[in-house]
């Protein structure tokens, strides 16, 4: 049986302060290689070293974002990021192993799935948007 393509793309952390850490990541050599604001506020940036593949993803969540909390030792590491094809069949997947779901975010340019691993470390799973079906009339 054939693999589903999946690509391992980067790892999420939390930061306090966006801009230190940019400045701290750049200071490695790191290079910004994209960065957005997410539907519900949060700001993310992925970082790279030139010429390579995976990527580092600041997460900063301000205060009363629902994704913020106090940090504590242990709650930097925000989740695990893989770009799939079709996300669906790695729900399927997932869910077959017993992995804890979270939450599902379908947006209108990818669709996103959240699980935790049997440690508790979040996963994310996203790749292209659900293809909307017309309904028949009949």
């Amino acid at each position: 049986m054939a693999r589903p393509p999946i690509t391992f793309l980067y790892t999420g952390v939390r930061v306090r302060n966006l801009a230190r850490s940019i400045a701290f990541y750049e200071g490695l050599g790191f290079r910004i290689r994209r960065r957005g604001t997410m539907e519900h506020g949060g700001e993310w940036v992925h970082l790279a070293f030139p010429r390579q593949v995976p990527r580092l993803e600041l997460n900063y969540y301000p205060k009363g974002n629902r994704f913020y909390e106090e940090f504590r030792s242990g709650t930097e590491l925000d989740h695990i990021g893989f770009r799939v094809r079709d996300v669906d069949l790695w729900v399927r997947r997932a869910r077959r192993l017993k992995a804890r779901f979270l939450f599902r975010i379908n947006e209108t340019h990818e669709n996103i799935a959240y699980f935790l691993d049997p440690d508790g470390i979040c996963l994310e799973f996203f790749g292209p948007p659900r293809r909307r079906t017309k309904s028949r009339a009949g």
